[in-house]
């Protein structure tokens, strides 16, 4: 069924590696709450990759970082996220945009996904200027390194925790 009816209630997933989520993916998160219903978090994970956090690391980082916000359910999953969509109902997709690179990947992504299923909308949210500059892949550097990261991580997460 297509959640986008009138009758039904608009649920988006937000998929992402989040490896970590990062204040770029809160502010997009926040974003995207104010036009769906519900948005469903969505760890997408490959067996045959070595993230840096474990899935379940993953989801523990954004629980802490979601922590007080409303209709945001987390979940991981494996293979395609039209998949995974279908799956959960949602009639839309969330991708995050911090620069014009961002957009023509996402793009094609986007493209391919309604052509495999057109009834699945993908919404393209920017983030806001002050966290676009950060990447999971900035703090996994900073956080590797012995950096303070904090500055890039919602208030109450701590990656200590997490320390290999």
């Amino acid at each position: 069924m297509n959640n986008n009816s009138n009758n039904n209630p608009k649920t988006a997933v937000f998929p992402g590696s989040f490896d970590p989520f990062t204040l770029g993916h809160l502010d997009v998160l926040k974003s995207a709450l104010k036009l769906f219903d519900k948005i469903i978090i969505a760890v997408g994970y490959n067996v045959q990759k070595k993230g840096f956090f474990t899935p379940e690391e993953r989801m523990d980082i954004i629980r802490q970082s979601v922590n007080g916000l409303q209709n945001i359910e987390i979940d991981c999953y494996e293979g395609l996220t039209i998949d995974f969509c279908r799956k959960s109902g949602a009639g839309f997709i969330v991708r995050g945009l911090r620069t014009t690179t961002d957009f023509e990947l996402e793009r094609v992504i986007a493209q391919a996904n309604t052509k495999m299923s057109p009834e699945i909308t993908t919404v393209f949210i920017p983030s806001s200027h002050e966290f676009s500059f950060i990447s999971s892949t900035v703090v996994r550097d900073v956080f590797i390194n012995g950096g303070d990261i904090k500055i890039f991580l919602a208030e109450g997460v701590n990656l200590e925790l997490y320390r290999k």
